[in-house]
């Protein structure tokens, strides 16, 4: 990417003299002149003052100095991260993020098929913790630490967030019911047991789906007690409150003190794969698969 003339020209100016820098490098004086000589000669400057205290660097110098390792940075950044997009068009290995709320289940149900259509894909599961922070950054950078992963969302965060999604199929929306309420006993919820208890949804607006619950409940006269993300710090609180919390189907092991429970709704939210929109060829690969096993 460079000349690496260059390279030595910034290790001799760092050293101060041709013997030093020879000494580092494990070669001769005469070597390391050469270089110099033959990168002045090309460029038709004079980098180097000789005298006898040592090397001093001409202006010339100084500015080819200065301008040379900015070059030679770049350049190394820009082999690495050709390196990198290399290796990641190459690798076989789809990198599925999985956590309490968004489990990597999906993978084992297609996976026989999957192989048979691409056998050589393989998968490597990539914990994470469920934050704010950690869903932001994973699903604006999906393909960066991790290729795909599965969840609930809606037209607004696939937006928001830039990622392409396949639909696998609609999730209930159920409720999450602590143990010790007294609607734990029942098998079916009607939205207006919920008046005497209270409801925990997600804020307005994170999810299309779950604010027509909102908007049924409110004209039920159900009081509504927001909560900001999905995780296991939300199920703590209604746990600890001792109030029903919205749910997906799915997620019957979210919290041991808490009782997944259908409700007399038909609401549903969409489930699928998340993935970037700008994908490597092993990625879309697996999307293609799965495309193929859930048009049959």
């Amino acid at each position: 990417m460079y000349n690496l003339q260059l390279k030595t020209f910034i290790f001799v100016a760092e050293c101060g003299s041709f013997s030093k820098a020879a000494e580092a490098a494990f070669v001769s004086p005469t070597a390391i002149m050469k270089q110099i000589n033959a990168l002045e000669s090309r460029l038709d400057v004079t980098l180097f003052e000789r005298t006898n205290r040592g090397l001093q660097l001409t202006e010339s110098g100084k500015s080819v100095f200065q301008d040379a390792k900015y070059l030679i940075s770049y350049s190394e950044r820009a082999v690495e991260k050709a390196r990198e997009i290399h290796l990641r068009e190459n690798k076989k290995s789809i990198r599925v993020g999985t956590s309490i709320m968004t489990p990597a289940k999906f993978v084992l149900d297609m996976w026989a098929e999957i192989q048979r259509l691409a056998p050589e894909l393989k998968i490597e599961l990539i914990p994470f913790e469920n934050t704010p922070e950690n869903a932001r950054e994973i699903l604006k950078n999906l393909g960066k630490h991790i290729d795909v992963v599965a969840g609930i969302y809606d037209e607004w965060l696939k937006n928001d967030r830039g990622f392409q999604t396949v639909r696998l199929y609609d999730k209930k929306l159920l409720l999450a019911v602590p143990l010790t309420h007294p609607l734990a006993d029942k098998s079916l919820i009607d939205a207006d047991d919920l008046k005497n208890s209270g409801l925990m949804l997600i804020k307005e607006g994170w999810n299309e789906f779950v604010d027509n619950i909102r908007r049924e409940v409110l004209l039920k006269g159900v009081k509504v007690i927001d909560f900001d993300f999905f995780n296991i710090n939300a199920f703590n609180r209604a746990v600890a409150e001792n109030v029903p919390i919205i749910a997906v189907d799915g997620w019957e092991n979210v919290h041991p003190l808490l009782k997944i429970i259908p409700v007399e709704w038909e609401y549903t939210v969409p489930y699928g794969i998340m993935y970037s929109k700008e994908p490597s060829s092993q990625v879309g690969k697996f999307i293609e698969a799965v495309k193929r096993i859930t048009s049959k």
